[in-house]
């Protein structure tokens, strides 16, 4: 655990902690309340950017437009919207990239995203789309200077041949003009550790944000991992056994685990955090003030206060 005079030199000699959050489009008018007031809860923690998510196949697409114009209209956060290659051609995704950049949104996270028949199938690029998440990136940045995420996988992609080949196929990104990665989560801090070892030593330089999901519900959480090939470690599923039906418990544990995760990164200089909200607020809004971020007065009502 940090000290106080870890967090004081953090303040004096570090860059300070920045975070990213990212949600996913509401499918009903319930969670779009929930999404709300996610965000609304958020947003005074000035997070760098918050992502919203693309459904598989691009089954979300225009609630993730709406989303993200939304946030742009009404609030004073960066939102970056998530594109995937499924199901389009590069007509299409092209004009999506173009009425994103029409509607003020300045980064896009460029992603494959998974095959039309779900997790687990091949994936069968579209004839006339783009075939690789590589090829997407060079277009975004053909349309517009935007600045342009990817994923990165520290257990490797479960599709990929091999860890190295994972990371080749992440080079690939990055000479097409990626700007920085975010990480698919993962529960043991080493695995990222020597992964960003092993990026650096092939000469990719670009930050490699982690990638963190506060588990608020254990099942649900290793099934997610399972899908994905994030190992999910054993004493991880001790910490949450008998807990099933204790909520209360289960959010108390959630949290100190998820904190412990992020402090111990901070300790291996980690200074830049992207969280995997699943549209609930409380235990990033917790993770974030255990960062050391505080909720800032929107500015109209700081300078209200002030005059």
């Amino acid at each position: 655990m940090p000290t106080a005079s870890h967090h004081r030199a953090s303040r004096d000699g570090y860059r300070p902690i920045q975070v990213s959050i990212e949600f996913f489009p509401p499918k009903t008018d319930e969670m779009e309340k929930v999404l709300w007031s996610s965000i609304e809860r958020l947003a005074p923690l000035q997070p760098k950017f918050v992502s919203v998510t693309y459904g598989a196949g691009g089954s979300t697409r225009e609630r993730t437009h709406n989303t993200v114009a939304r946030m742009i209209k009404e609030t004073s956060l960066k939102p970056a919207a998530h594109l995937t290659c499924v199901d389009a051609t590069r007509e299409e995704i092209d004009e999506v990239v173009q009425s994103y950049w029409d509607a003020g949104v300045r980064h896009i996270v460029a992603l494959r995203g998974d095959p039309q028949d779900g997790v687990g199938t091949a994936y069968r690029p579209h004839p006339g789309g783009y075939a690789r998440t590589s090829d997407l990136v060079a277009g975004i940045k053909r349309i517009g200077d935007f600045k342009v995420s990817v994923s990165a996988y520290p257990e490797k992609h479960p599709e990929a041949a091999s860890l190295d080949a994972d990371i080749d196929a992440l080079k690939a990104k990055v000479d097409a003009g990626a700007d920085q990665a975010i990480t698919q989560f993962f529960f043991e801090n080493d695995v990222y550790l020597r992964y960003v070892d092993k990026v650096r030593a092939t000469g990719i330089d670009i930050p490699i944000i982690p990638g963190i999901l506060p588990v608020q519900n254990f099942k649900q959480s290793a099934n997610f991992a399972r899908r994905t090939g994030a190992s999910v470690p054993y004493w991880l599923a001790a910490r949450f056994e008998g807990l099933d039906n204790d909520v209360d418990t289960r959010r108390l544990i959630a949290a100190a685990v998820a904190a412990e995760q992020v402090l111990d990164l901070v300790d291996e200089g980690v200074n830049d955090f992207h969280f995997y909200s699943m549209n609930r607020s409380d235990l990033v809004y917790a993770i974030c003030h255990l960062l050391g971020l505080r909720a800032q007065a929107p500015k109209v009502e700081a300078a209200k206060a002030a005059a």
